[in-house]
């Protein structure tokens, strides 16, 4: 069974609009907070040195399906699930809960990219990274 990466987040007054409710934009935020608490749970980042370059994971796509509103002061668990792992790209899901109830679903996917001398290249992922992805890789 594939492991899936869940972190908690609590709705700030500033990411809602007068109705009290968590803007659509804010649901990207949060798909970004926790693939970055994602990546660094592995002792990783999204922008990080490797081979006298920086590596790093620009998005190709990203999308959100709305189910239910998240309002100021709600606390939802974001649950990160690696969908597919191509050769240069890697492609995962986030669910958003509140109270174990999946109010909105979101999938991004992501290229392994180097930047050199402010040029970015998709490279293959590294063996090393596949290594700590493999608890959340699809079977």
């Amino acid at each position: 069974m594939t492991s899936k990466f869940r972190v908690s987040k609590r709705a700030e007054f500033a990411e809602t609009d007068m109705a009290g409710i968590v803007h659509f934009s804010n649901y990207f935020r949060y798909m970004e907070v926790v693939e970055h608490a994602f990546f660094r749970s592995l002792g990783l980042s999204v922008y990080m040195p490797f081979n006298e370059a920086m590596l790093s994971w620009p998005r190709v796509s990203c999308s959100f399906e709305y189910k239910r509103p998240i309002r100021f002061e709600d606390e939802v668990d974001l649950v990160l699930t690696i969908t597919k792992v191509g050769a240069k790209s890697l492609t995962y899901t986030v669910d958003i809960l509140l109270e174990e109830e999946a109010i909105a679903h979101g999938t991004s996917k992501m290229v392994c990219c180097l930047l050199e001398q402010g040029k970015m290249k998709s490279i293959a992922i590294p063996p090393l990274l596949l290594e700590k992805f493999a608890p959340y890789l699809p079977r």
